[in-house]
């Protein structure tokens, strides 16, 4: 199969067909209408043609499907119509109707965005939105897109949610809040803060990052009258990572940590929970928020939502996150590309 040239870290970016019940279909179809306007980086979808010719009349756009047998085809094809490496469905999907009988053409298509991607055949993978239910029904046995391409890649993976203006990383991710006390360790701070210091380095070209490392309590816990974390958990592991060179301060307020002001401070926020973390992000850019699997050997963003099945196919569906995890994993590819 034909290989492009990554030297220069802009390469075609590989997407995932997502749940065909859900809006992936639609968010790809639609960057795809606006990559002059977006100036978008080349990439191809690993999906099911006639599912997309099918979807692109049911919505009114303008987009010739062109099929390809290789990933190398992408950048001649781009500007015409968008490129699709085959994936056939099971079953004819439909827009709204979750099906599990598709879910091995998903699961194929993550698969196939992984073999490109470490053949050096596509730059990153853009992942669409799963619906995990429908997945683990059918013996998917990871509970997501990060814990599958971790254990493919043997990495560390740590999830950052990003938009103009703001980075955060969750220290705890999707467990109860009642659990969270119990989680939080200094070594789990220090593990995400040196993950998190050295893709700021790598993947996003920051010579000196700056990470923010917030508290748990309110007010920072008062010296201890409102808790005990930041003294006994927090503060150690900032200093921890401050001698292992990192410049991290903390741990701050939450409360005065996102305003403008504060922002400008650091580069990206070392939250202690998973809600600590989007809502300050979600409030300020609801719409262009990327996920961004930092620890991989390999580059991995995603649209911050979910597949949003009650308004796929109806033309809805806002493209803005999707077409900032495009632009993002090709900024990471391209940094990566040149990094010592």
């Amino acid at each position: 199969m034909m290989s492009f040239d990554n030297s220069n870290g802009v390469g075609p970016l590989a997407v995932t067909m997502g749940d065909p019940a859900g809006i992936g279909g639609d968010i790809l179809l639609a960057a795809w209408a606006q990559r002059e306007e977006a100036s978008l980086p080349p990439f191809f979808a690993i999906d099911d043609p006639d599912r997309l010719s099918k979807l692109t009349k049911q919505l009114g756009l303008n987009v010739p499907i062109q099929t390809i047998t290789s990933p190398g085809e992408t950048s001649s094809v781009f500007s015409s119509a968008l490129p699709v490496l085959p994936e056939a469905l099971t079953v004819p999907a439909s827009p709204g109707r979750l099906d599990g009988k598709n879910a091995p053409s998903v699961i194929a298509s993550l698969k196939r965005a992984l073999e490109c991607t470490l053949a050096n055949e596509a730059a990153g993978i853009v992942t669409n939105p799963i619906h995990k239910q429908t997945l683990y029904s059918e013996g998917f046995e990871h509970p997501g897109h990060t814990e599958f391409l971790a254990e493919a890649t043997n990495s560390t993976p740590v999830m950052m949610l990003s938009c103009p203006g703001l980075r955060v990383v969750p220290a705890t991710i999707h467990i109860p809040l009642s659990h969270v006390p119990g989680q939080l360790t200094s070594d789990l701070i220090v593990s995400r803060g040196r993950v998190l210091a050295g893709a700021l380095e790598c993947d996003f070209g920051l010579a000196h990052p700056r990470i923010a490392v917030a508290a748990l309590n309110p007010h920072a816990g008062e010296n201890g009258a409102l808790g005990s974390e930041e003294e006994e958990i927090i503060a150690p592991a900032v200093r921890t990572l401050c001698d292992a060179g990192i410049n991290a301060t903390g741990p701050f307020p939450a409360d005065t940590l996102f305003h403008a002001e504060a922002r400008r401070g650091y580069d990206a926020v070392l939250a202690m929970y998973h809600d600590q973390a989007l809502i300050p992000l979600k409030t300020i850019d609801f719409d262009n928020g990327v996920n961004t699997t930092l620890g991989l050997s390999i580059v991995r963003t995603s649209p911050d939502h979910g597949t949003a099945c009650d308004i796929a196919g109806t033309g809805k569906a806002n493209p803005g996150s999707f077409i900032a995890a495009l632009r993002q994993a090709s900024a990471i590819a391209s940094h990566r590309a040149i990094a010592p």
